[in-house]
C-alpha cells in the first residue's frame, strides 16, 4: 500500500455505528419533520396487544413503513384496512435496529372516494363525553331496553329517558319520527329536562322487519335532530338509512350503550393517575426551585463576608479619630502654652533645658535669650508706640481675633477631612467593586500565557504551551493539554512535500 494512501486512511475519521445510526436519524428528523404521504395501505397489521398498528403505504414504484400508535389509533374517524388509499400526515425517522426507515402517523384520511366518506363523518355532531340524561327510542318491552340500561348502570349510572314506540310494522317510521321530534322540542329547564343523546336502537331481523327505519321522513328527522343521535337498529351486518344519517352507528344497542358512556371506574382511576402525577410534579417542581435557591444562597456570599471590610474600615477609623483627637488636644495644648509663657512654666522648661547636653544646652540658651530680646523689642515699640489704656484694648481684640480665627480654622479644616474621607470611601468602594481581585476571592483564576498576556478563549491556546495561573492567594504556573488552536508541525528534512488527500463530508 502506497504511503499517500496510508495517510488517507489514517486521516479519515472513525465512526461508531450508533453514531452513524444516530447522525441519520438526526438528518432525516430534521429535513423531514412534517410530511403528507399519498399512498396504499399494504400489510396492514391490526392493532397489536399493545394499541400499534403496523402497516406499508406504496404506490407503483415504491413503499414506506408506517407506524400509527396507540394514541394516534384512538383519534381515528374509520379503521384502516388492507387496499384502502389513504393520505397520512406525519413525521420522517429510522429505525437503527434495521437500518430502515419509516413515517410515525399522527393523522390518517381516507384518498378518492372515502374523502367523500371523511367529508360526510366530518359533519356529524360529536358525542357527549359524559352525558347527563340519555333518551332512548325503543319498544319498553323488548331485550333492547334492558341491555341498554343495565350496561349504562353498570359503566356510568345517569337519567335514562324511554319514548315507547313500535319497532316493527306500518307505523314505526311515524312513532320514531315523533320520538324524535319530540325530545328535540324539550327544553334544557323544563320539567323533563331535554336529553344530552339519543339512542335508536331495535334487536336484529329480517330486512322486513327493518324497513320502516328505511323511512325518508325519519331519516330527514334524524339528521335534522340537534341531539346527537346514535343509530343501533338491527345486528352489524344490518344497514337502514337511520344508519347513514344517524351521528354515530352501533353494531349493537350493547354496543351504543358503551358508546354513549364511560366507564366510571375507570375515569376515577384516571383521576387518581393524574392526581398523583400532579402532586408527584408539583413535588419534583418544588424540589428543583428549592435545589436552585440553595445553589444561589451557596454562591452568595455570607453577612459576615459582606460586613468584614466594612467593619474594619470602621475600627481602623474610629481608632485614626481618637488618635486624631488626643494629638488634636496636644497641639492646642502646646499653642496655647506658647501664647501664654508664664514666670512657671519659664522656670519649667529652663530647668529641662539643663537637663540637656552642653551644645544643646548652648543652642536653647541662644534661642530663648533671642526669642526674649525679640519680645522686648518688640515691647518696647509698641509701649513706645501705644498708651497703656489702647494697648490692654488692641490685645483683647487681638486675642478675640485669634480666637475666631482659630474656631474657623478647626471647622474648615473639619469639612474638609469630611469631604477627603467621604470622596477616599467612594473610591475605595470603587476600586473594590471593578477589581478582579473580588472576582478571583471567590474561586475564579486569570489565565495568561508565557508573556503575561490575559487568555480569553480556548481557541488562542496550543497544546504544550506555558501558562500563568493567578488566584486570590498567588500564582502557579500550569501547561495546556488541549486547545483551539492546533501547534505548527515541523517539516519533514527530505523528500517531496505530499499534498493532503481529499477527504469529503460524510453527509
Amino acid at each position: 500500500m502506497s504511503e499517500a494512501a496510508t495517510e488517507s486512511r489514517s486521516n479519515a475519521t472513525e465512526y461508531t455505528v450508533s453514531e452513524i445510526s444516530g447522525a441519520l436519524k438526526r438528518t432525516v428528523e430534521d429535513a423531514f419533520g412534517n410530511v403528507r404521504v399519498r399512498g396504499e395501505i399494504s400489510g396492514y397489521r391490526g392493532p397489536h396487544s399493545s394499541g400499534h398498528a403496523y402497516f406499508a403505504l406504496k404506490d407503483d414504484r415504491a413503499r414506506i413503513e408506517a407506524v400509527v400508535w396507540k394514541t394516534t389509533m384512538a383519534r381515528l374517524k374509520f379503521r384502516p384496512e388492507e387496499g384502502m388509499e389513504v393520505i397520512a400526515s406525519g413525521r420522517l425517522t429510522t429505525y437503527p435496529g434495521k437500518s430502515n426507515y419509516q413515517i410515525v402517523i399522527d393523522n390518517l384520511e381516507p384518498a378518492g372516494a372515502g374523502a367523500l366518506m371523511a367529508l360526510l363523518e366530518d359533519r356529524k355532531r360529536r358525542l357527549p363525553f359524559m352525558p347527563r340524561v340519555i333518551g332512548v327510542i325503543t319498544s319498553p318491552t323488548g331485550s333492547v331496553i334492558r341491555d341498554i340500561i343495565h350496561r349504562i348502570k353498570d359503566r356510568f349510572p345517569l337519567t335514562v329517558l324511554v319514548w315507547p314506540v313500535r319497532v316493527q310494522g306500518d307505523t314505526t317510521a311515524k312513532e320514531v319520527t315523533a320520538a324524535v321530534n319530540g325530545f328535540n322540542a324539550l327544553t334544557w329547564d323544563g320539567a323533563i329536562r331535554q336529553p344530552d343523546l339519543l339512542i335508536v336502537a331495535r334487536g336484529g331481523g329480517s330486512l322486513e322487519d327493518l324497513w320502516g327505519f328505511n323511512d325518508e321522513g325519519l331519516a330527514r328527522a334524524v339528521a335534522a335532530s340537534r341531539i346527537p343521535i346514535i343509530s343501533a337498529v338491527g345486528h352489524e351486518t344490518d344497514w337502514t338509512l337511520v344508519d347513514f344519517v344517524a351521528d354515530m352507528r352501533a353494531p349493537t344497542p350493547t354496543g351504543a350503550a358503551e358508546m354513549a358512556v364511560p366507564v366510571k371506574a375507570e375515569l376515577e382511576a384516571t383521576l387518581a393517575n393524574l392526581g398523583a402525577r400532579l402532586s408527584a410534579c408539583t413535588s419534583r417542581h418544588l424540589d428543583r426551585k428549592r435545589q436552585a435557591v440553595r445553589a444561589a444562597a451557596r454562591a452568595l456570599p455570607s453577612p459576615d463576608q459582606l460586613l468584614a471590610l466594612p467593619r474594619r474600615r470602621f475600627d481602623e477609623a474610629t481608632s485614626r479619630l481618637g488618635r486624631g483627637l488626643t494629638v488634636s488636644i496636644e497641639r492646642k495644648r502646646a499653642r496655647l502654652e506658647r501664647q501664654r509663657l508664664t514666670p512657671a512654666t519659664l522656670s519649667r522648661r529652663l530647668n529641662e533645658t539643663r537637663r540637656l547636653t552642653g551644645r544643646d544646652i548652648a543652642r536653647a540658651r541662644a534661642a530663648f535669650f533671642a526669642i526674649v530680646r525679640q519680645s522686648r523689642a518688640r515691647f518696647q515699640r509698641n509701649s513706645a508706640r501705644l498708651s497703656p489704656a489702647p494697648v490692654v484694648r488692641r490685645q483683647k481684640l487681638q486675642a478675640d481675633t485669634l480666637a475666631g480665627l482659630t474656631r474657623r480654622q478647626e471647622q474648615a479644616m473639619a469639612r474638609r477631612l469630611d469631604r477627603l474621607r467621604a470622596a477616599l470611601t467612594q473610591a475605595d468602594r470603587l476600586l473594590t467593586t471593578l477589581s478582579h481581585k473580588a472576582v478571583l476571592a471567590r474561586g475564579f483564576a486569570l489565565v495568561k500565557d508565557a508573556d503575561g498576556t490575559v487568555v480569553k478563549r480556548v481557541a488562542e491556546l496550543a497544546p504544550g504551551a506555558a501558562l500563568q495561573l493567578e488566584f486570590a492567594d498567588g500564582n502557579a504556573e500550569a501547561i495546556a493539554t488541549s486547545g483551539g488552536a492546533r501547534p505548527k508541525l515541523a517539516a519533514k528534512p527530505s523528500g517531496k512535500a505530499k499534498e493532503p488527500g481529499n477527504q469529503g463530508s460524510l453527509f
